[in-house]
Order: C-alpha cells, then structure tokens, then sequence
C-alpha cells in the first residue's frame, strides 16, 4: 500500500512538473555521467531529477541568476549518485545555495591553549550534515573541462557519507557488503597514493584526495562517475566497492 501511495505521488508530480524536451536534452549534453547512461537509465534519472527540483530548494546568491536550464542541470548531476539508491538518501536537508564563484566561508576554531583562531579558505562546495549544500556555480560549469572532477557529485558524496554520523569515507553500506572489504581497499589505495605523492609520483586522482578519507571516497565518488575507465584502471578495488555501493556500472 505505501508503494502504492509513493508512486501515486510521483506520478503526479511528474505530470505537474514535467521536464520539457529541449531542457533535458541540454541537460543531457551538458552532463557526462547522465549521457553516457543507457535510455532506460536516463528515464529513470528525469523522474529523479523531477522529484529533486520539487523537493530541494535552489538558491541562487549574489545576484546569481539560474534559468531553467541550469536547474535542471544541476539537479542531473547531483541524481546521478542516487540513480539506483533513490530520493530517500537524500532525505533530511533541503537547500541547495549557489553561489556565482568560489566563496569563503568564515571558521572559527579554539585551540588547546584557548587562543581563537580565524580561518577563510577558498571554496567550490561545501555540504552540511543536516543543513544545506553549497556550491560555486563557475565550478559546476567547469565539470565538462576538467576530466575526474564534479563538484556537485562531491559534495553529494560527503552527504551520503553523513547519513551515518560524521563525514569519514564510511558511508551505509548496504546489505551483503562487507565492511571489512571496504576499509581494505580504500586503507590499502589511500596508504599507496599518499606514498606515491611524496615520492613525487603522478596520481591517478586529484590529490585533494589525500586531505582526509572523508575527502577521498568524495573525490573517487567524482572519478568513478566522470572517468569510470580511469579509476578502475588504477584503483580497481576501490571501484569495485564503489559499484557496489552506488549500485552502478558506469565503465
């Protein structure tokens, strides 16, 4: 009965606020990950992509102005990780805020001798446990010049890490995954990437990677959307983990 009922509803907001043609083919040509998909997959990821715009709040700052066409690009990128997981991961936030460039937040941290400190990083996105995520709307256009990277895919990613406590690369794995295989294959490709970067070696993956395991199941969360082939290549254990997880093969 409760399916029932959730699809009723979905049936109707997709009839109350269909995606027009020319929209989602835009969408589709300006998003990688979502061309690449086969038709059905792309169906399904309209629907997603429908209930997301209904769902999420997108907000625009800073005199940012995004027209139709942006949203709904957005939104494609930031359904892709759910595509098989569906609308209920996502659940417990609602605001996407956009900015028009990279921003800097204020942080304000304590040390232990009591003295405050203030910190102003650059930033493309940022995601909140339970608050909204924040994006640079300049990086979210600059996904189709830079192989591997996908800010919106990123900080989804941190959001899906969250659903079980703070943001540490272990997100809720589902049924039949084992725990002890994940922590194996991200442990051992973590310890082999960060040996390879201080011997000044080329990595496979953007370095920022290397920041925290929160920051690396992010940035191989990016790779293994927008260059599957890449990350499969180098770090196949972790991209069979993320198969699993994501419940997806992109390559």
């Amino acid at each position: 009965m409760l399916d029932a009922i959730r699809n009723w509803r979905v049936r109707r907001i997709v009839d109350r606020r269909p995606i027009a043609e020319p929209l989602w083919q835009d969408a589709l040509r300006r998003c990688a990950p979502a061309r690449r998909l086969g038709a059905s997959d792309q169906a399904a990821l309209r629907v997603l992509v429908t209930l997301f715009l209904e769902n999420k709040s997108l907000e625009p700052v800073q005199g940012l102005e995004l027209g139709e066409a942006d949203r709904v690009l957005l939104a494609a990128h930031a359904c892709i990780p759910i595509l098989k997981l569906g609308l209920d991961w996502y659940d417990g936030w609602r605001s996407v805020i956009v900015y028009p460039d990279a921003f800097i937040p204020r942080r304000t941290r304590t040390d232990a001798a009591g003295v405050v400190h203030e910190t102003r990083s650059v930033m493309a996105g940022e995601a909140w446990g339970r608050g909204p995520v924040i994006l640079s709307w300049a990086d979210v256009l600059d996904a189709r010049g830079r192989p591997g990277h996908n800010v919106v895919i990123h900080e989804m990613a941190h959001k899906l890490d969250m659903l079980n406590g703070e943001a540490n690369g272990f997100p809720p794995l589902h049924r039949g995954m084992d725990r002890r295989v994940w922590t194996q294959a991200f442990s051992d490709a973590w310890n082999r990437l960060r040996d390879d970067h201080r011997d000044g070696l080329p990595l496979p993956i953007d370095p920022y990677g290397l920041e925290s395991e929160a920051e690396f199941f992010a940035v191989a969360s990016e790779q293994f959307f927008e260059t599957p082939a890449t990350l499969r290549e180098h770090l196949p254990q972790v991209y069979r983990q993320l198969e699993l997880f994501y419940r997806q093969h992109p390559y």
